[in-house]
């Protein structure tokens, strides 16, 4: 970074409070930010690259800021935390079913969309077959926190959009491996060989992020921390963990951390809602610090030569590369062709290209600083085309219609001496818990609902005491029957009273 010229001299206090001062206001005006963005359809990720833009060299702040080897770090740590929250937030039972489909979109979707885009960036717009190689492998990528942060405001079928997000969280792996091959020096590796080793890569990465997981959930669920408020940094640690594992076993570091996190997000975790909240915040501060960084990191008046050949390079992935890929992978499994008009139009991208973009800049590739130009240009305009137009493009296709009713958030706390559990929750307004009698919920034996409060009032309650909306409730579940109740609770927040009747009973129903 260089803000000026003069001689050099140690960080003093003063500089420390300077610097926490401006974060502070760079935080708190883009926390702000995402109420404005929220209110205006606009995506959020735009906002923070205008804040980023404002205070660089072409800015009122004026910062000269050029290390693209910092912003990959940094960038790769933000991507890291993004993925374990997403994670966090993916559900088994919506994904599992699509998982095949995802993972086609993941593997076959990613190299149709590169042989694609890469072919117009090298007959239209002239690029050497590597630079052409090259965008084609970064903008390929859906963006996961794009993804994440537009799927969760939209009720879209659950089919939707769980293929949605485990291809977001799936693809970033192999595509960031075809960066590196293509921006590697040298002559590029023969396809097979590249085949090869993203499948070594996201099979290891697969493994040790499933197994990190799963010990890591195992070991939350039958360790009872002295505090509360540390379950959320274990979660986020063990995540963390997998990543650092995946990449130091030579495998697939983000796809470890995702599937890592999303083994722990479906283990009904100790506290978990109080986890989630401690997650998303943490992927907030992710995304602000990585989009203020890549707006930094751009040169406004360098992009003017790159945005004619953004544009084009941009059409020719949204209505060719991405639509061609969705066909190719998704017809096989039967998809309507609804929901594969969605999937072509909700291939979002964000801050992941970008961020791939500094990988050929750290490995000197000719015209990697125009590379980067192009890549920024198609983002910010793409993304400012399909963010706010993808809610109406649901609502036109009638796809935003029989989403399911809103999950109960149920937090549980052991107690281990008492070998028992508390379970808490709310009953949300979508729930089909309203109107349910206590003595209807039919909890197995050995768990029971010991508090309602309701109107800022708490109360035992009767067996014949009708549950509302709104309504937060305190449940005691010795351990052996602790997964049933819970089961139970969600079936009936699902199916209402008729839970049994409909297959969804607290012993062998879904979750």
């Amino acid at each position: 970074m260089r803000a000026g010229q003069g001689r050099e001299r140690p960080l003093t206090v003063h500089d420390l409070n300077q610097l926490l001062l401006v974060c502070s206001l760079v935080l708190l005006v883009a926390v702000a930010a995402v109420r404005i963005s929220s209110r205006s359809g606009l995506p959020s990720l735009l906002v923070y690259l205008g804040i980023g833009m404002l205070m660089g060299q072409d800015g009122i702040g004026g910062i000269r800021f050029d290390d693209a080897e910092l912003t990959q770090v940094i960038g790769y740590a933000a991507l890291v935390v993004i993925l374990a929250e997403g994670g966090l937030g993916t559900k088994w039972k919506e994904i599992k079913p699509v998982l095949p489909a995802a993972t086609a979109l993941a593997l076959v979707g990613v190299t149709v969309s590169v042989g694609v885009t890469a072919a117009a960036a090298h007959y239209l717009i002239g690029l050497e077959i590597r630079q052409a190689l090259i965008i084609g492998a970064v903008v390929s990528s859906t963006d996961a926190a794009a993804v994440f942060s537009v799927l969760r405001k939209i009720p879209l079928p659950s089919r939707v959009a769980g293929m949605l997000e485990a291809e977001s969280g799936f693809n970033d792996a192999p595509v960031v491996i075809l960066v590196v091959a293509f921006s590697a020096h040298g002559p590029i590796e023969h396809s097979y060989v590249l085949l090869a080793e993203i499948t070594l890569e996201l099979a290891i990465g697969a493994a040790i992020g499933l197994a990190v997981g799963w010990l890591g959930a195992w070991g939350l669920r039958h360790v009872a921390l002295p505090a509360s408020g540390l379950y959320p940094i274990a979660v986020m640690a063990i995540a963390v963990t997998a990543y650092a594992a995946g990449a130091m076993a030579h495998g697939s570091g983000f796809l470890a951390v995702y599937l890592a996190s999303m083994v722990m997000g479906n283990a009904k975790l100790p506290h978990w809602p109080a986890t989630r909240g401690f997650a998303e915040g943490l992927g907030w501060i992710a995304q602000i610090g990585m989009f203020v960084l890549l707006g930094l990191l751009v040169t406004p008046h360098e992009l003017g030569d790159d945005i004619l050949p953004a544009l084009v390079i941009g059409l020719a992935l949204t209505m060719l590369a991405r639509p061609l890929s969705v066909v190719v992978c998704l017809v096989p499994f039967g998809m309507p062709w609804r929901e594969q008009a969605l999937m072509s139009w909700a291939g979002l991208r964000g801050a992941v290209p970008i961020i791939l973009a500094t990988i050929p800049m750290v490995g000197g590739v000719e015209d990697s600083r125009r590379i980067f130009n192009i890549v920024f240009v198609l983002v910010v305009v793409y993304t400012l085309i399909q963010g706010p137009t993808l809610p109406w493009l649901g609502r036109k296709l009638h796809l935003g219609e029989g989403a399911e009713p809103t999950d109960l958030g149920i937090e549980s706390a052991p107690l281990e001496r008492l070998q028992g559990h508390l379970l808490s929750f709310s009953i949300p307004k979508g729930s089909k818990m309203h109107g349910v009698e206590i003595n209807e919920l039919r909890l197995p034996a050995g768990a029971a609902v010991t508090l309602v409060v309701r109107d800022e009032k708490s109360f035992v309650p009767l067996p014949t005491t009708v549950l509302r909306r709104g309504d937060e409730l305190l449940v005691v579940a010795t351990d052996p029957v602790r997964d049933a109740a819970e089961r139970r609770l969600r079936a009936v927040g699902a199916g209402g009273k008729l839970a049994g009747w409909l297959g969804m009973n607290g012993t062998n129903g879904t979750n």
